[in-house]
């Protein structure tokens, strides 16, 4: 789905087209009704008071209130509507977006940042919805602003002329008003996206940040994260007070202007005090549709804006799920970017910088040249690679329930597999049942257990950055002795700078600016590569 923001807010009215058109009647129908009201009252007062008629009077009461009545019945009914409108809007939206994220699945985090989607799940969604109500009110309001200034003209054509010089004036002030506010308002929603993504990111991580004694930058980070999203709301409420002040002042100022000009021809005699009255009534109800008009415009600016972050993220392609067959048997994995290869049946490992982005290129999350027995990864039937390549993600959700249900993950339960798995990730202490997303368990243990569950599948390449990343030293050399151990004869690579894991390595290739510039074993690069020796010291 490729639409820009105003093309996906016109989709959502025509998906629902009915259900507009019923809105935008009875929004029309219940302004009509409204500004009839001072028609009314200005013929009691001509044909009832002054002509001292009784019957005339009660005749144009009683219209005067079953119109009341009708408008009330018509409220009701036009509020129920567009709320469906609403809630029909918002939920198509979350539907898309949800659909989306579930496409792109394990990518997701790579091309979009967790605040973000938070962000237009919690908000954009609803201003989205909101902005739909131009459809109903809106309409009517600008419709019910035409029919007082043809209601004037019968009274007087400079009244109406100064009514209808009212429409271009309001857009002359509101539209800047409007543009800057939208301005304001994509900044405040670009900022809250990414102090979203830094809560998320702090959150996930609050017990290793504990452990590593970073609590404390990142929390003087995100006050910073705060305190530009804090600027950006108060230029947003700067331009949107400017706009609902001018909501407020503008039908003010023309119901003064009309006012003193009809009781200067009712002076004159140009007109009688029933239009007198007439015209001070449209006057006063054309400040409920200039109102309205400004507040859809509002609306529908905002709107636009969380329509944007919402068509930037539909925008974001999955994934072909169909291709070429893959390799009919173990075949070895290049990336051309950086000059690595995975060769089967060895344990392969490569470190430096740009190392997580070699696993990403071969695991084939998002952009990738790779190849896989040399034809490009990315023209390779997606369920093919997914079922025989495994990237050991350490960011990977982890659902709740008992942890041998945990590891097994969407394959079959075997136990004696799952005791395996555990035992060649050192997870024997990790606690039988797990909460969502591993809550209940520390940083160090949440990580093995992913990699538990990623030795369980048994994937033909296994994949991994940094998987004794969060263990102390003890526990990383028993796991790099039997991860080795288990996955001998499997392709294996690790995107790693730890001596341990780095020593069982079959072949080790040292990455600079993204780049092989040596391979070899661990300790014959120590030897011969002071970058690389430099870049392992730092480690130890």
């Amino acid at each position: 789905m490729n639409r820009g923001p105003a093309r996906y807010l016109l989709w959502l009215v025509v998906r629902q087209w009915p259900r507009i058109l019923l809105g935008t009647l009875l929004g029309t129908t219940s302004m009509l009704s409204f500004v009839s009201a001072p028609y009314i009252i200005g013929a009691a007062v001509d044909e009832g008071l002054r002509a001292h008629d009784r019957r005339a009077l009660a005749g144009w009461a009683a219209l005067l209130l079953g119109i009341a009545g009708v408008n009330a019945v018509l409220g009701l009914f036009r509020h129920r509507t567009m709320t469906k409108i609403r809630l029909d809007a918002g939920y198509r939206t979350i539907r898309l977006v949800l659909s989306r994220t579930v496409e792109l699945g394990a990518a997701l985090p790579r091309r979009i940042t967790a605040g973000e989607v938070v962000t237009i799940g919690v908000g954009d969604v609803w201003v989205i919805a909101r902005g739909l109500t131009v459809t109903g009110p809106g309409v009517g309001a600008l419709i019910g602003y035409g029919v007082v200034a043809v209601l004037l003209v019968r009274i007087s054509p400079l009244l109406a002329t100064v009514v209808l010089a009212g429409a271009p004036v309001i857009a002359l002030v509101v539209g800047p008003l409007l543009g800057s506010m939208q301005r304001a308002g994509d900044r405040y929603r670009g900022h809250a996206g990414e102090l979203n993504g830094q809560l998320v990111d702090v959150v996930g991580g609050l017990r290793l940040l504990n452990g590593l004694g970073g609590k404390d930058a990142h929390a003087a980070r995100y006050r910073r994260g705060s305190a530009e999203v804090c600027a950006s709301g108060n230029r947003l409420a700067g331009a949107a007070s400017w706009v609902h002040a001018s909501g407020t002042g503008i039908p003010a100022l023309f119901l003064g202007v009309v006012t003193w000009l009809a009781a200067h021809q009712a002076v004159r005699g140009e007109i009688t005090i029933g239009e007198l009255t007439a015209v001070f009534g449209y006057a006063a109800a054309l400040v409920l549709p200039v109102r309205i008009l400004i507040d859809t415009g509002n609306d529908a600016s905002r709107a636009l804006v969380a329509a944007r972050r919402v068509t930037n993220l539909l925008a974001v392609t999955p994934e072909p799920l169909h291709g070429r067959d893959a390799p009919t048997g173990p075949a070895s994995l290049h990336d051309p970017s950086s000059g690595v290869t995975v060769e089967p049946g060895l344990i392969t490992a490569v470190a430096g910088a740009g190392a997580a982005a070699v696993v990403d290129r071969l695991g084939r999350y998002g952009n990738t040249d790779a190849t896989w027995n040399g034809d490009r990864l990315d023209e390779i039937a997606k369920a093919a690679i997914r079922d025989r390549i495994l990237v050991a993600d350490n960011e990977a959700h982890l659902f709740p329930g008992p942890l041998a249900e945990v590891v097994a993950g969407r394959s079959v339960l075997d136990e004696d597999a799952v005791r395996h798995a555990l035992d060649v990730a050192v997870a024997h202490d990790v606690a039988a049942e797990v909460t969502a997303g591993g809550r209940n368990l520390s940083g160090g243990q949440r990580q093995r257990v992913r990699l538990a569950r990623a030795l369980y599948q048994d994937p033909e390449m296994l994949l991994a950055v940094e998987p004794t990343s969060a263990v102390d030293a003890h526990t990383e050399a028993a796991i790099a002795e039997r991860l080795t151990s288990a996955r001998r004869g499997r392709a294996t690579l690790i995107a790693t700078t730890s001596p341990v894991l780095l020593d069982r390595a079959d072949v080790v290739h040292y990455l600079h600016d993204g780049r092989v510039v040596a391979s070899g074993t661990h300790r014959s690069l120590l030897t011969d590569e002071p970058g690389y020796r430099a870049l392992v010291s730092r480690r130890t």
